[in-house]
């Protein structure tokens, strides 16, 4: 069992970036785990620097983190006395997008889980630019 022991100020300043919230609406919506070369891949952000976004929301207590191998999975806590972020992550989904962002991250992201062997990732990084990075 993963205890959750969340200071709001922590909270707050973890969401204070557009790539966090990015990150956290993608697995709000899709009630999924993702690695990091999904991610990366859905985000079109370099891994350099979803790496340190992804380590600053595992730090605030948004993400936990499971290791298989090569890979680490990123998830949204949930769980016993996590209930508030099932709330934070409602209002996150019903944020408005009128510039079409998080619909295009869900839409990339739809696309590379279909790359999935065995419902896990097993391809690294398909996109040649944020590969090479």
């Amino acid at each position: 069992m993963h205890l959750v022991n969340l200071h709001a100020e922590h909270l707050f300043q973890a969401l204070a970036d557009p790539t966090r919230i990015r990150a956290v609406r993608l697995l709000a919506a899709t009630g999924d785990e993702a690695c990091l070369c999904e991610l990366v891949d859905s985000l079109l952000e370099p891994p350099y620097k979803l790496s340190r976004h992804l380590k600053i929301l595992r730090q605030s207590g948004l993400l936990s983190a499971a290791k298989e191998g090569r890979w680490v999975y990123h998830r949204l806590v949930t769980g016993a006395g996590a209930g508030y972020l099932r709330h934070l992550c409602d209002m996150m989904c019903a944020l408005p997008d009128p510039a079409g962002v998080f619909a295009a991250d869900l839409g990339r992201f739809e696309n590379r889980r279909q790359l999935r062997v065995g419902g896990r990732c097993r391809v690294g990084i398909q996109n040649p630019e944020l590969a090479a990075q």
